[in-house]
């Protein structure tokens, strides 16, 4: 994110005073009216106003339902954030004086479809119009400080409810129908300065709800924002409170931080604040102590540097090609991060003051499916990540070009949809800063694509399979499906691998040779 700096106090920055009803009204005739304005606050809200303009006349006409009834309404959070930064939200947030009940008679005959989304936290959904809007009643939450979970009060005033939200950029509001932009945190002088601070203290703030620490650092990665002293001070001191959030919690956080613009500056303010030890603590372990006898690459600096570079590989959406990986792409990136993590535990000072980390990938493999389990990842998405971490040295095997063709094979066989995945993290984990190194080792990357290419255009390598199918190995060798057959189509896929395309008859002919060696063809 690039804003305009801003400064608050003094002259010039919004008026705001201890009325609930004080803020600036946006106009539509003459774009916005504000009180002593600051060039930047102005800039901010002018580019409010024009991302907003496709959805005012739903703003308006909700709100004078509301209005029209006797309640109070309010677009809040993330939508009006988005709206100073350019940015569309999908969803649309609301708060209002009146109760879930009270919610659900002002949208009837309005809204095409409403449901529940959490009656017990004030909250009701509702569609109209192909928009999707969240309104929950003004809240005042009260937290247990040994629950995951906020016990809630209803509030009574949209001061109060906008106290308890995490930040101040998430704290400001629209006043519906008029149009009037409340802003009692100064979220908009922060927006402008791209810092992040919370409306409360940040100790109380992140006691309520744990989990606000994690989107600090989710924030810095999708938005930009510089977390204030007192904000990363809090953080290092209550990094423990994140044990009381639940995994599928954190790992969502950790997600959108990982897809973020900039994920490198979320991860090292979890790494800097003790964060990333209750989330992910095989990246701190990556920062092994380098002596002045043992010199090696900082894994965890080198580990950043590949994510960014395979983040700078995804491709553009609307790229086509076989092996694309359309960003952000979080397996991408999950691995580019993780795919050292087998260092710590292989290192090994070598005579000589070498260094190795012998069978990393394979360690690293095995702790990336525990992390990833851990963190209640789907199984698909364990899965792939583990086999890149898995694969992604095998391309340090092929030289110069030694790899006969059945190892070009086994190497596209053995990625299978992944195949792109590897292309990209395989690139990116080239960090040297020997300029003929690197040039070296992208053309001999280049090479295998070209020799992958050539190989698949002869013998649709992407869907290599046996020559004979399951069905014909048993009738050929006279046997029934079971655990024999499944070591014939073994042996056909491995002959197919290493001579490629040899026509059914001399399949066939593999196929009776191998077993006549089995003792079941004794019997």
């Amino acid at each position: 994110m690039v804003l305009p700096s801003s400064r608050r106090g003094g002259g010039g920055h919004l008026a705001h005073s201890n009325e609930p009803e004080s803020g600036c009204v946006v106009s539509r005739a003459v774009g916005l009216s504000l009180v002593s304005p600051t060039v930047t606050e102005a800039e901010l809200l002018a580019q409010a106003l024009r991302q907003l303009e496709p959805v005012l006349p739903l703003l308006t006409e909700l709100g004078g339902r509301f209005q029209d009834a006797g309640h109070e309404l309010a677009l809040v959070g993330g939508p009006v954030r988005d709206a100073f930064l350019g940015r569309s939200s999908p969803d649309l947030d609301f708060t209002t004086s009146a109760a879930p009940e009270q919610i659900e008679a002002v949208l009837a005959g309005w809204a095409e479809q409403t449901w529940d989304i959490g009656r017990e936290f004030g909250t009701i959904g509702a569609r109209h119009g192909g928009w999707t809007v969240e309104i929950t009643t003004y809240r005042a939450d009260a937290y247990d400080p040994d629950s995951r979970k906020p016990v809630v009060a209803f509030g009574d005033n949209l001061r109060d409810d906008l106290v308890r939200r995490d930040f101040t950029v998430n704290a400001m509001a629209l006043r519906l129908p008029e149009l009037v932009f409340f802003d009692p945190h100064e979220g908009l002088a922060d927006l402008a300065a791209g810092t992040l601070t919370t409306p409360h203290t940040a100790e109380i703030s992140f006691s309520d709800d744990p989990l606000r620490m994690m989107r600090a650092a989710r924030f810095s990665s999708q938005l930009g924002l510089r977390v204030t002293d007192e904000v990363r001070t809090a953080m290092t001191g209550m990094a423990d409170r994140l044990s009381i959030v639940s995994a599928e919690r954190v790992r969502d956080e950790l997600s959108r931080l990982l897809l973020g613009a900039d994920p490198r500056a979320g991860l090292e303010l979890m790494v800097q604040t003790g964060l990333a030890d209750k989330v992910v603590p095989e990246l701190p372990a990556l920062q092994l102590e380098i002596d002045e006898h043992h010199r090696h690459k900082d894994v965890y600096q080198h580990s950043l540097t590949v994510l960014e570079q395979a983040i700078a590989l995804e491709d553009e959406p609307g790229a086509e090609g076989p092996d694309t990986v359309v960003g952000p792409d979080l397996v991408l990136r999950l691995a580019a991060l993780l795919h050292d993590i087998g260092k710590p535990a292989t290192r090994r000072f070598e005579k000589g003051g070498g260094v190795s980390f012998h069978h990393h990938e394979v360690v690293g493999a095995k702790l990336t499916r525990a992390r990833l389990r851990s963190l209640r990842y789907d199984k698909d998405t364990v899965k792939a990540v583990t086999r890149l971490v898995e694969l992604h040295l095998r391309f340090h095997g092929y030289g110069t070009g030694e790899w006969t063709d059945s190892a070009v094979r086994r190497y596209v066989t053995d990625a299978g949809p992944l195949l792109g995945h590897l292309h990209k993290l395989t690139r990116s984990d080239s960090t040297t800063r020997n300029r003929r190194k690197a040039e070296r080792l992208a053309r001999t990357y280049d090479d295998l694509e070209d020799r992958i290419a050539r190989l698949r255009a002869e013998e649709e390598l992407s869907a290599v399979r046996p020559e004979l199918n399951g069905n014909e190995i048993a009738e050929v060798l006279g046997i029934s499906p079971g655990p024999v057959l499944g070591r014939a189509y073994k042996h056909l896929l491995a002959v197919r691998l290493d001579q490629g395309p040899i026509g059914r008859e001399a399949a066939e002919a593999e196929l009776r040779s191998w077993w006549a060696e089995q003792p079941e063809a004794q019997g």
